[in-house]
């Protein structure tokens, strides 16, 4: 099977996305009269350039470990049009599954809280990528090369994904055609996704279809003005702080944690906010309060 050549896309993309936040920012200024963050923006593109500079590195480690699965396929997918239109949703599928995994397991919510970080909510904000994250959660994507699908067709393919949730986070587009909203991942959706009040919390996880939450009980439409952030904000703009300080809390908690060493590794994967004594808040806690709350305001 013969291998073309693809381009690294989140390279070419970079000058796009300068153009596009300083688009944003004199939007934001001059049309909507608002304040921009720079502060904010700038800890969300050192963290962006961090990242790439970081993937010079481990996409060699991830295209390592989809060649040696993809040796053991059962299939043999060759580069055709059908082959990306069906790895186009079934990569979809598992970055919807390691996207709600990362909200569901502190394991990787300790890479991914880098993501929500802020509590602003534009294009910059979609450049804050983990320095951690692509160390470990490409075991997600494992089923895609034992399939047949070539590692060079998976990585493509999740650059696109990558680059399609850019220009979702943003304030500046409210809703799009109903059509397109229901099927598609929007700046609506997203705003959802990233808001952390309590009917928000762990909502709309799509990567680029919003139709896997919607068939598996994760939609929340966009009613109430989102606020942004995390429920407990770290309030840093140090990289390195927001880089890592979620893996420092983790690690605390696992290894100074006064209960049995099998309560101590569930710091691992249990949900952001256990606790061993049953003190800690999970969203569906925070969630079902505000529920509570609603009902009695009724």
């Amino acid at each position: 099977m013969q291998i073309p050549y693809l381009p690294n896309l989140i390279h070419y993309a970079i000058p796009f996305f300068i153009l596009t936040i300083i688009i944003e920012v004199i939007l934001t200024v001059k049309v909507k009269l608002e304040d921009y963050e720079f502060k904010d923006a700038m800890t969300s593109i050192t963290m962006g350039l961090g990242n790439v500079f970081i993937g010079l590195f481990t996409k060699a480690l991830i295209l390592g470990f989809f060649t040696f699965l993809y040796k053991y396929r059962v299939f043999t997918i060759p580069f055709t049009w059908w082959a990306w239109f069906i790895l186009l949703f079934a990569e979809d599928f598992i970055y919807y599954w390691n996207h709600r995994i990362a909200h569901e397991s502190r394991l990787f919510w300790a890479s991914h809280v880098v993501h929500h970080s802020s509590t602003k909510y534009n294009l910059s904000t979609a450049l804050r990528q983990t320095w951690s994250g692509s160390f470990y959660t490409f075991i997600f994507w494992a089923p895609l090369p034992l399939l047949g699908f070539h590692p060079v067709m998976i990585l493509m393919q999740m650059s696109i994904s990558l680059l399609y949730q850019y220009w979702i986070h943003t304030e500046l587009i409210n809703k799009l055609p109903k059509w397109f909203e229901a099927i598609f991942n929007t700046p609506s959706h997203h705003r959802v996704h990233h808001a952390t009040n309590p009917q928000y919390l762990d909502r709309n996880h799509a990567g680029i279809f919003i139709i896997w939450d919607k068939l598996l009980g994760t939609f929340e439409p966009e009613i109430e003005k989102p606020v942004y952030g995390l429920v407990s904000n770290i309030n840093t703009h140090n990289p390195i702080k927001v880089a890592f300080i979620e893996w420092y809390y983790m690690l605390r908690d696992v290894f100074t944690s006064k209960t049995s060493f099998s309560k101590k590794v569930l710091y691992l994967f249990k949900p952001p906010g256990w606790k061993h004594d049953g003190s800690g808040k999970l969203s569906y806690h925070l969630r079902q309060e505000w529920e509570k709350n609603k009902k009695g305001d009724v």
